[in-house]
């Protein structure tokens, strides 16, 4: 019996850590969103808008970029959810979205990309 605890409390040990966000491994998702995206300090729009203070704003509102209809249209604000559901299929999120990027399906990536989004603020600072 003490033998089967023991094994419940390691399995719902690893399963917390398995959703623990992690900033650092975060920007080496990231690296792949570089591409189009940039976000910190000084970042600007490029083929994708930049991602300074993502969660928490309303989705095609930066300025300066030309969002799709769609995405300006989705009436969505970008939280952890939506955020999650979004990168997972960005054109089934947003039917008509401009972006092509075929997803992240890693829900462990998808949280540690989450992390790193959210160090920064609108301005592009680190919290």
């Amino acid at each position: 019996m003490r033998g089967i605890v023991v094994v419940a409390l390691l399995t719902a040990v690893g399963a917390g850590n398995a959703s623990a966000q992690d900033a650092a491994a975060g920007e080496k998702v990231f690296v792949v969103c570089k591409a189009c995206h940039q976000i910190g300090e000084g970042a600007k729009n490029g083929v994708g808008p930049a991602l300074n203070g993502l969660i928490g704003r309303n989705a095609g509102s930066v300025p300066g970029y030309s969002y799709s209809a769609a995405n300006k249209g989705s009436g969505l604000t970008w939280d952890e959810a939506t955020f999650r559901e979004y990168i997972k299929d960005p054109k089934a999120k947003i039917p008509g979205t401009k972006m092509i990027y075929p997803g992240l399906k890693d829900e462990q990536r998808t949280s540690d990309l989450i992390a790193f989004l959210k160090q920064f603020d609108a301005d592009g600072k680190k919290k």
